[in-house]
Parts: C-alpha cells; sequence; structure tokens
C-alpha cells in the first residue's frame, strides 16, 4: 500500500486509540501508570518515525513490511523505557505492544478498508473520522496525565539534622531527606506507595523495614549500626535504588533482606553498596532483580537467592566475602550474568556449603550463567545436592 503522510498519521492514531483506552483500564486496576505511559510512548515513537522515515524512504508498503518495522519500534521503544527508567516489567510491556501491533494489522488490513470504502486510494487517510480519532486520543492522554498529576503524594521534607526514630510513616507519601537528614532508631513504611528519599537512618533493630504494603521506594537511603537487617523486607513490593548499607561486626543480620513476597511482582535492588553483614543482599521466596550493587566483607554469602525464589543476579560486584559468593539454593532458578567476584574464603566453621565458592547452586537449584569472573575464590563454581549449573 502507498501511504500518504496523513495516512499514515490517522492509520497510527485510529490502531493506536482501542490499545490506549485497554492501557487506561489496565492502569486503574493495576495502580501502576506503566500501560498509559508506555502507549504514549508507543504512538510517539511510531508517530516520529512515520515523519521522519517511513514517508521519506518508503514509497510503497507491502505487507510483510509490518514484521520488521514492528521490531525497528519495538526495540526502540524499550530502549527509551530503559534511559526513561520507567518501571514498565519487561514481558507484560512485550505483550502490550504486540497486542498494539497485531490491533494495527487487523485494522489496516480489514476495519479501516471495511469502514471506508476508499481507505487504500486515499493513502491510509481517514478525513473526517481520522480528525475525531485525533482528538480523543489527544484528549485520553491529556485526561490520563492530568489524573496521573492530581494523584501525586505529597512530599514531606525531613529537615536537616538528627531526627527520634522510629519513625513511623502511615500514608501515602514522598519522605524528602534534606541534605544531613539523619533518622536514629529505624523508620518503618506501613502505607501503600511510599517513596523514601536521601536519609540516613543510624541504628534501629532493623534500619529500614517495609512490611505487608505495595509500592515502596527506597532510594539513595543510607543504613548503618542496625541490629539486624539493614533493610528488612517482608510481603511487600519494593524498589531499592542506589542505596549504602554498613552491616560491619554483626554477626546474625542482612544488609538488605528481602522475603516472601513472589506474588507481589518483581523485586528490584539496584544500584546498591552493602558492606558486613551475615548475608549482603538476599531474597527468600521472592521474584527479584538485582542488578549493578556491590557487595564485600560478608560472613556467609555476599549475593542469595533461595527458598524457590527466581530472578537475575546481573552485574554486581562481590569482594572479600567469607563462605560463599554468589548462591542459587532451595528450588530457586536464577539467571547470573556478567558479575565479578573475587576473593572468597571457605568459612571457618568447615560448612560444606561455606567453602568459598564463587558461585555455587544446591539443593535442587538450577542456576543459568553467563559471562561472570571469578578470581582467587578456592572453591570456584559448582552445584550441590542434585542442582545444575546450566550454560545459557
Amino acid at each position: 500500500m502507498s501511504y500518504t503522510l496523513r495516512g499514515r498519521v490517522d492509520s497510527r492514531l485510529a490502531a493506536l486509540l482501542p490499545v490506549l483506552l485497554v492501557a487506561c483500564a489496565l492502569a486503574a486496576a493495576l495502580h501502576r501508570w506503566w500501560p498509559v505511559e508506555l502507549v504514549a510512548l508507543m504512538g510517539g515513537v511510531g508517530l516520529a518515525l512515520d515523519v521522519e522515515l517511513y514517508d521519506r524512504v518508503i514509497e510503497y508498503q507491502p505487507g510483510w513490511l509490518a514484521v520488521p518495522l514492528g521490531l525497528l519500534e519495538l526495540g526502540i521503544l524499550m530502549l527509551i523505557v530503559e534511559i526513561a527508567s520507567i518501571h514498565a516489567p519487561l514481558w507484560p510491556a512485550v505483550a502490550l505492544f504486540a497486542a498494539g501491533w497485531l490491533v494495527a494489522q487487523v485494522l489496516g488490513h480489514v476495519g479501516l478498508p471495511l469502514l471506508r470504502l476508499g481507505y487504500a486510494q486515499d493513502g491510509g487517510e481517514l478525513g473526517r473520522v481520522g480528525v475525531l480519532t485525533a482528538v480523543v486520543v489527544a484528549a485520553t492522554m491529556l485526561g490520563s496525565a492530568g489524573f496521573a498529576y492530581s494523584q501525586r503524594p505529597p512530599t514531606v521534607h525531613l529537615a536537616t539534622g538528627v531526627h527520634r526514630g522510629p519513625l513511623v510513616i502511615t500514608r501515602r507519601e514522598i519522605l524528602q531527606g534534606d541534605p544531613g537528614a539523619v533518622v536514629r532508631g529505624g523508620i518503618v513504611v506501613a502505607a501503600n506507595g511510599v517513596t523514601v528519599r536521601d536519609v540516613t537512618v543510624v541504628g534501629g533493630d532493623n534500619g529500614i523495614v517495609v512490611e505487608g504494603v505495595n509500592g515502596t521506594k527506597l532510594e539513595r537511603v543510607t543504613v548503618s549500626g542496625a541490629k539486624l537487617d539493614g533493610i528488612h523486607v517482608r510481603r511487600a513490593d519494593v524498589v531499592i535504588r542506589d542505596c549504602n548499607v554498613d552491616a560491619l561486626g554483626n554477626p546474625y543480620g542482612q544488609g538488605i533482606d528481602v522475603s516472601f513476597n513472589a506474588d507481589k511482582g518483581e523485586t528490584v535492588v539496584e544500584g546498591c553498596t552493602v558492606v558486613g553483614g551475615l548475608e549482603g543482599i538476599v531474597v527468600h521466596s521472592s521474584n527479584a532483580m538485582l542488578a549493578h550493587n556491590a557487595v564485600s566483607r560478608t560472613t556467609l554469602h555476599g549475593i542469595a537467592m533461595t527458598e524457590m525464589s527466581m530472578g537475575t543476579v546481573e552485574r554486581n560486584e562481590v569482594r572479600d566475602a567469607t563462605g560463599d559468593g554468589i548462591v542459587c539454593n532451595d528450588h530457586s532458578m536464577c539467571m547470573v550474568e556478567r558479575n565479578v567476584v573475587v576473593d572468597t574464603r571457605p568459612s571457618p566453621n568447615g560448612d560444606l556449603w561455606a567453602a568459598g565458592y564463587g558461585i555455587l547452586a544446591s539443593y535442587y537449584a538450577d542456576a543459568e550463567l553467563r559471562g561472570n569472573h571469578v578470581v582467587a575464590s578456592p572453591g570456584g563454581i559448582a552445584a550441590l545436592d542434585q542442582s545444575r549449573i546450566l550454560p545459557k
């Protein structure tokens, strides 16, 4: 088919409208805005390519060309999602794009030609219907953006200085620490949709506790001196980025412990630095992505996925760990990619499962490995107790 520029735009918006309406319904059901953000980006990427590329270089577009063009748009879309840090889960995002692509094909080959008999002869132009569609798409996006803006949580500034804790957050808000803001005695997140940023926490049984809530974000927090865990998460949906946890001298606690939230979606721990503790970062019965973290001087495991966890351990650095560096344990399924493990030492108690392994799969776990570097770790890479190391 030979599209005019307006025909491409009209057809693009006509195919975008039903997907946008579905995305709005999904956002309302999930209480997440990524479906609307993703569809808006889909439209923006597609229209930009229509104007700047397709209309200039494609005089006649055969049906088969929709597949490579769709893959091109998907690649650009996911790159923007990554750069812009839009928290859209990968496979649902791909599925939503695929649904939009399929709608476009059905409308382009069947629906629109039936709606407007001169559709092909007019180069895909829809006349007044195209104008009306553009107005509805714009109004829907503006309305969604306005509603999202109105629903933003209030920002509470924690002033410079030391504040006595435990500080309990019982409503949806953004707790923004001013430079030098310190909470002594811990923070407890007890409401959905809470974000804690740029706050230093000292002491407490656990430094930051997140339990039984959804939509928590911890960004650029610093935790030290906790009796047990630096960051303690139970049955909660959480994203943790760019944190610092000091658990040196803590013989029992973990730097970051995320447990029992497999039904809560994907946990993200990214860009954190953890020093000390029994385990640096550990997830139990969770679906998690642990990426770009630096863990050192732990006394049992640097990073561990255990108790039927699933997820990715990617581009982390584990140094100077006693016991094991990275562990996939107890029926877990782990993708372990591009990590660096250096100077892992055997545990002094002689535990077979803490014998200085750089990467260990144990007790019926499956670990897919790719591109890891294990240096100066006497146990190397191993699988014990009916576990499997699977090259990817």
